[in-house]
């Protein structure tokens, strides 16, 4: 089917990405510039060859826990479109391609793979349960900061961003509820704009058509039972993240601490927003330094660095693993899978000649 809503709604100009790329390595370059600022790297790379790297069997370990268990969550908000097993390998992929394309990327990825799976799942459908992950994954942060808070000292910046995502997060799930829940109601109204913008018949049938599977994609939240399965799986999985995450300060500090770890799991949630290079690199490992500063981790400068970048470097090991082995579950090499994801784009032209 052709997905030209899809393509209208994810595309950027090129202006607009050189502008976001540029931006983006500004910032890298800025945190990473703020990160070994008056350290001594001596101290730095003694922490790393001193770090007790045991502790990342475990941690892995219960990473690709937490990935199974989103894996769940997407197939279920998906109806069971497909076996668990495709569940996994897609969503694997498209963090891959997040963690080495700018722009979030990998969520075109997964709907283009998606819709490779027979029958295929319509694109408007995958990003409409992608959305319900974005606010539920926020959601789990914003109760990781509320929980830090109530075991601990919060850095101002943190709260901050939590006290800013509480309200979109009530207005989000308050839209998508409300959509999903007149679903009818609100085809009709997507009719009337429709006709009332004098659009082609054959476009007007196909924009409503796409309409129709982005409300399908919603189910998981019109449905009160698969919404608290998709609480359940969305607090598994991140608790799965938390204890990898304590586990793994024991590789760097004699003692762990869950306020910390609840305060640097967060934090580098919402650096990941920042504009940054493809990994989010400099960003995600001042974020951490940050929160662990906060927590009573910050000294030594260097340790407290090092931890940084391992924790940072153990998740995009892992994303990398699993992400290739996806591809090679889907039998596409990540040229062909840019490939697929450009295919997104060749119906724009046809809808231009209908016009």
């Amino acid at each position: 089917m052709p997905n030209y809503a899809t393509v209208i709604l994810l595309e950027r100009s090129p202006v607009n990405r050189f502008r976001l790329g540029l931006l983006g390595l500004v910032v890298s370059a800025v945190a990473l510039y703020f990160m070994f600022y008056q350290i001594d790297l001596g101290q730095f790379v003694q922490a790393l060859s001193q770090a007790r790297y045991i502790y990342l069997i475990p941690t892995v370990a219960l990473l690709l826990a937490g990935l199974v268990t989103r894996a769940y969550r997407w197939r279920m908000l998906l109806g069971s479109a497909f076996p668990l097993e495709r569940a996994f390998s897609i969503m694997n992929v498209a963090y891959l391609v997040n963690g080495v394309l700018p722009l979030r990327i990998g969520e075109i990825a997964r709907m283009y793979l998606a819709n490779r799976v027979d029958p295929p799942v319509p694109p408007l459908k995958t990003g409409a349960t992608i959305v319900i992950e974005r606010l539920l994954d926020l959601l789990a942060v914003v109760v990781m900061v509320g929980l830090a808070l109530m075991l601990g000292q919060v850095p101002g910046d943190l709260r901050t961003a939590a006290s800013v995502a509480t309200p979109i997060l009530i207005v989000g799930f308050a839209i998508l509820v409300g959509i999903a829940s007149q679903r009818n109601r609100a085809i009709r109204l997507a009719g009337a704009v429709i006709q009332n913008l004098r659009i082609q018949a054959v476009i007007a049938q196909s924009l409503l058509r796409w309409f129709d599977h982005f409300l399908e994609g919603l189910e998981g939240v019109a449905s009160p039972m698969r919404f608290v399965k998709a609480l359940a799986w969305t607090g598994l999985s991140w608790g799965f993240s938390t204890a990898a995450g304590y586990i793994l300060m024991f590789a760097f500090f004699d003692q762990a601490s869950l306020s910390a770890t609840l305060l640097y799991i967060a934090a580098a949630a919402f650096a990941i927003a920042v504009p940054a290079v493809p990994g989010s690199i400099g960003p995600y490992e001042l974020a951490i330094v940050a929160a662990l500063g906060a927590a009573g981790y910050g000294e030594p400068a260097a340790v407290a660095r090092a931890f940084a970048f391992v924790v940072h470097g153990v998740n995009l090991l892992v994303h990398a693993l699993t992400g290739f082995a996806g591809l090679m579950r889907e039998g596409l090499t990540l040229t062909q899978l840019s490939q697929g994801v450009q295919q997104l784009r060749q119906p724009r032209s046809t809808v231009s000649e209908t016009q």
